[in-house]
C-alpha cells in the first residue's frame, strides 16, 4: 500500500503529523509512506525510518511555479490513500489533480469536492490535534490516535554531547508577539533559578534576543544556542533536558515527539485549542487573571489587540 501525507504548513503541524504515520506503520507494516512537506521543515524527517519519499514544495521560490512542478511529479506515481492533513486551497488543488484509490482530508478544503472521505475538523471542542488528524486514518487502522515521534540520529546526539546534564531548556521566541512569553517574565524565572545550568535554544534569528536576555539577567551559567543547532539536534538537546520552557510554539511540539519534560505557556493562545503538550511529564501556565480577551485568536497576533498584553506580562513560571 502506498500513501502520500500532506502537511504543508509550520514545525509544530508537521510534527503532529508524525502522529498517524507512527499509526499507519502499526496498523500496515508494508506501507510505503511518501509525506510532502514544505521547504525548510524537512530536516524534521531526514532519515526517518518509516517515510520512504519526502516530497518538498519550494514556496518561496515561486508559489504556483513550485506547485504545479510538484504536480507533475507525483502525477507519476500511483498511490493507494492520499491523506491532506491541510485545510487551505493549494493543497487542496494538488489533491485533486493527483490520482489516488481513496482521498482524505478536512470537510473545511475548499477542493474538499474531491474527498472520497471528508472529516469534520472542529476547534476548541478539547479535542487534541493528533485526535483530529487521526479522523482521517482510523476507518483503515484503528480507534486509538498515536503520538508524535521524531528520530534524531546517533550523530544528531553526537552533536550535543558536550552539553551535560543536568540542565534545563528555555525556548523564549515565537513568530508571534501575543504567543511570546515578555522578557520580563523570562528574566524573573532566570534569576530566581540562577544555580540551573540553562540552554537557550531558536532559529537563527532568535540569536539577539536570547543574547538579549542572557545579558540583561543575573544569570552566570546560561548559555545561546540559537541558530547552532538544527530541529533534530535541538530535538535531541530537549530530550536529554530536565525541562524544557517554552511558549505555544515549535519546541513544545519537539518536546512531545521526544516524550521530553515540557512546561509550556500560554499567553494568547489556549491549550484548549488542541495544541497542547503531549508528554508524559508536561504541564501548562496560563495567567491566573480573568481576561475576557483570551484566546484572542487561534496563531496570535503581532501586537495585543487590546494593547495592554495582560495574558503575557501577568504570568509567573514556575
Amino acid at each position: 500500500m502506498r500513501i502520500l501525507i500532506i502537511q504543508t504548513a509550520f514545525i509544530g503541524d508537521v510534527i503532529l503529523a508524525t502522529g498517524i504515520v507512527e499509526k499507519i506503520k502499526e496498523c500496515h507494516p508494508e506501507a510505503e509512506i511518501h509525506f510532502i512537506l514544505r521547504k525548510g521543515n524537512e530536516g524534521l524527517l531526514k532519515d526517518h525510518p518509516h517515510i520512504s519519499n519526502v516530497h518538498i514544495w519550494r514556496k518561496k521560490e515561486g508559489k504556483y511555479k513550485q506547485l504545479f512542478k510538484l504536480i507533475r511529479a507525483l502525477k507519476k506515481i500511483r498511490f493507494d490513500k492520499l491523506i491532506c492533513l491541510q485545510r487551505f486551497g493549494a493543497m487542496g488543488y494538488l489533491s485533486w489533480r493527483l490520482k489516488a484509490m481513496e482521498k482524505i482530508g478536512f470537510d473545511k478544503n475548499p477542493f474538499s469536492f474531491s474527498f472520497h472521505k471528508k472529516v469534520i475538523h472542529e476547534i476548541g471542542n478539547g479535542r487534541h490535534e493528533t485526535d483530529r488528524n487521526h479522523q482521517l486514518i482510523a476507518h483503515f487502522t484503528n480507534q486509538e490516535a498515536a503520538k508524535p515521534k521524531l528520530y534524531p540520529s546517533s550523530s544528531d546526539f553526537e552533536a550535543i554531547k558536550q552539553y551535560q546534564a543536568p540542565f534545563i531548556v528555555v525556548a523564549p521566541n515565537s513568530v508571534w508577539f501575543t504567543k511570546e512569553v515578555p522578557k520580563s517574565v523570562w528574566l524573573d524565572f532566570m534569576n530566581r533559578n540562577d544555580s540551573t545550568t540553562i540552554y537557550l535554544i531558536g532559529s537563527p534569528t532568535d540569536q539577539p534576543s536570547c543574547e538579549a536576555l542572557i545579558k540583561e539577567s543575573n544569570h552566570t551559567k546560561c548559555f545561546n544556542l540559537a541558530g547552532q543547532l538544527n530541529l533534530l539536534q535541538s530535538a535531541a538537546l530537549i530530550a536529554k533536558a530536565d525541562m524544557t520552557y517554552t511558549c505555544d510554539s515549535a519546541p513544545m511540539h519537539l518536546a512531545s515527539a521526544m516524550n521530553a519534560p515540557i512546561t509550556a505557556i500560554f499567553c494568547s493562545t489556549t491549550p484548549k485549542f488542541g495544541f497542547g503538550p503531549l508528554s508524559e511529564n508536561s504541564r501548562t501556565i496560563e495567567t491566573t487573571e480573568s481576561l475576557d480577551c483570551k484566546p484572542c485568536g487561534l496563531h496570535g497576533f503581532k501586537t495585543c489587540p487590546k494593547s495592554h498584553f495582560k495574558c503575557g506580562k501577568t504570568l509567573k513560571i514556575k
